[in-house]
């Protein structure tokens, strides 16, 4: 049977874009060229500048374009290309990316491949990520699992994997039945920790794999972590690690105050490296206000009047379990 073949595992790819058309047509050109090929493709775009929306209309591989009313940054259009690839396709997996991820062609099969071998269901795995030269992109590092046991070590070992505690949204392949069992991301983190929380919440009790033989490129601008310095976004980071420190259901009481002196190591590093001081403190204490005295909105609240299907956001959030 040819790799061409009618795949085992039902996946659609979820790409969230915002004014890069250029590396999206080589995105969905890559996901075109998987050996083992998506059952469909949500390109959701973030109300972009550019033509992103035309150029993903008129690429030949057939995706169902979302065109936003106003750009929801990368939390919202995950939550809402997530929600309409349940909706449109209900597959077995979701895969999900940014319009500057560009898979190699076995990225996805190495991917399947893992879950199809790996002994026990899996909620989440996750790709090795590299920058345009080859080296692994330090932004997409995985979180390894802390007392990962010895049989979860050897299993994961057996399939060319090791256990993770979250994953990247550049190349995260989600089961469908975790998402409607923990829901969408949270849509009100806009940028940065969306990811974080988001797979961390479907890994809490749930198992997660990082692939390295599953690798794709993150054709970002720089070579650099999320240490470098974010000017006035130093706002998001701050704000919403506050929002999944306190408020997630993502973290046990432990990893709360792990997660809590890494965080302020952190933001420590980012502060002492920073040439606009002034400007990460302005924007840390709006942080730090808005992550103590304010609650996420809930998602639907978030996405209404952005040219989203609110039924379909309730279809998976009013379901959840919660915790």
């Amino acid at each position: 049977m040819s790799s061409r073949s009618t795949p085992r595992v039902g996946v659609v790819a979820v790409v969230v874009a915002y004014n890069r058309r250029d590396l999206l047509k080589e995105a969905l050109d890559a996901l075109a060229a998987q050996t083992h090929p998506v059952r469909g493709v949500v390109v959701v775009d973030n109300r972009s500048e550019d033509d992103s929306a035309v150029v993903a209309a008129e690429h030949p591989i057939g995706a169902t374009v979302l065109e936003l009313s106003r750009n929801t940054g990368g939390a919202g259009g995950f939550a809402a290309g997530i929600a309409h690839a349940l909706a449109e396709f209900d597959p077995e997996c979701i895969w999900l990316m940014d319009d500057d991820t560009i898979p190699t062609p076995t990225a996805l099969a190495e991917l399947v491949r893992v879950r199809d071998e790996y002994p026990e269901p899996v909620a989440l795995l996750g790709s090795r990520v590299v920058w345009h030269d080859g080296r692994d992109h330090p932004m997409n590092t995985p979180r390894r699992r802390p007392g990962a046991t010895s049989d979860e070590k050897t299993d994961s070992a057996a399939v060319g994997a090791f256990p993770v505690r979250s994953s990247s949204f550049v190349s995260m392949l989600v089961d469908s039945r975790a998402v409607r069992y923990h829901g969408l991301p949270v849509a009100d983190y806009f940028i940065w920790n969306d990811d974080f929380e988001f797979s961390a919440r479907l890994l809490r009790r749930g198992i997660g794999l990082f692939v390295p033989s599953s690798v794709v490129e993150h054709r970002t601008k720089v070579f650099g972590s999320t240490d470098v310095d974010p000017g006035e976004r130093f706002y998001f980071e701050i704000r919403n690690k506050v929002w999944m420190l306190t408020r997630s259901s993502a973290l046990s009481p432990e990893e709360r105050i792990l997660y809590t002196g890494s965080s302020l190591r952190r933001w420590a590093r980012t502060f002492a490296g920073s040439s606009r001081r002034d400007v990460l403190r302005k924007a840390g204490l709006r942080g730090l206000r808005d992550g103590v005295l304010r609650s996420p909105r809930p998602t639907t609240s978030v996405l209404d009047g952005a040219g989203v299907d609110a039924s379909e956001i309730l279809d998976v959030e009013g379901g959840r379990r919660r915790e």
